[in-house]
């Protein structure tokens, strides 16, 4: 296994003032497709009782998983989705979206999910904007003979021999998505070699390997097989798999386009009423 990068994950805030830890990738190379991972991981609900009242975005898609808690998700498409532990949901924002995402009254016991951001190529970034969830079905998993489980949120994933297909294959940059558990002292083994960029973020407990501690982000050199050992407790990894986009990128809060003069469109249009009302 070759590690090509460690970057862990810092402290901020959000929304109306939700806290969480986040590993930002808007260079453009560090973890592209992918432009950000925010973790949501709290048992006080001051931490995030005040959610993400509407706000807008353009030219990126958003990818929420929840481990446990909820959100309510509602845009100006007419979307209007709990998604509960153990679900996902997908979007991609294109010319523009207004959406909300406000935690669900009756998780009672924390919260811990997350909301990623993969880039969208040029040429993409003023499509029709898409929504997609799992509420409707469980999604698959795979345990292999050490008890490891792997479940597939985004994309097709190889494991142990198997193959594993999450039913939701549109993201960015043929972005793949799935949550790893450990059990303790277990190990795995993945070749995810047919893929350009591999980032494995850790979010329950550590592993026996250099920097997989919880809290981290590590850029895998895909070519390279990958192995893991388990800790004395139970571990969790979030892998984020995909292939790099490769475009300049500018940024500005929710906005990801490729020239300024773009992202001052952007703003014009939303103040012009473009995105439509939620």
């Amino acid at each position: 296994m070759k590690i090509v990068n460690v970057t862990k994950a810092h402290p901020t805030q959000d929304g109306a003032g939700v806290k969480i830890n986040r590993i930002a990738g808007f260079d453009g190379r560090s973890i592209d497709p992918f432009l950000m991972i925010d973790e949501l991981k709290s048992d006080n609900s001051q931490d995030f009782i005040g959610g993400f009242p509407a706000h807008p975005h353009r030219g990126i898609e958003t990818f929420t998983y929840i481990r446990k808690g909820g959100f309510e998700h509602q845009d100006q498409m007419g979307n209007k989705k709990a998604i509960r532990a153990g679900q996902v949901q997908w979007m991609s924002t294109g010319r523009g979206v207004i959406h909300s995402e406000m935690p669900l009254t009756d998780a009672q016991h924390g919260m811990h999910g997350f909301q990623i951001w993969l880039n969208m190529p040029a040429k993409n970034k003023l499509d029709p904007p898409k929504y997609q969830d799992s509420n409707d079905r469980i999604l698959p998993s795979i345990v292999n003979e050490s008890g490891a489980q792997l479940t597939a949120l985004a994309g097709d994933w190889h494991f142990e021999g198997q193959r594993v297909s999450s039913g939701l294959n549109d993201l960015s940059g043929g972005g793949a998505i799935s949550d790893i558990m450990l059990p303790a002292n277990s190990a795995l083994q993945m070749d995810l070699s047919h893929f350009g960029k591999v980032v494995a973020y850790v979010h329950t407990g550590e592993l026996k390997d250099q920097y997989f501690k919880a809290g981290y982000a590590i850029t895998l050199d895909p070519s390279h097989p990958i192995k893991l050992h388990g800790g004395d407790s139970e571990s969790g990894i979030l892998f984020l798999a995909g292939h790099p986009i490769n475009e300049k990128i500018a940024h500005m809060g929710p906005f990801v386009m490729n020239t300024q003069e773009e992202l001052h469109q952007a703003v014009r249009d939303y103040h012009a009423g473009k995105f439509g009302n939620l």
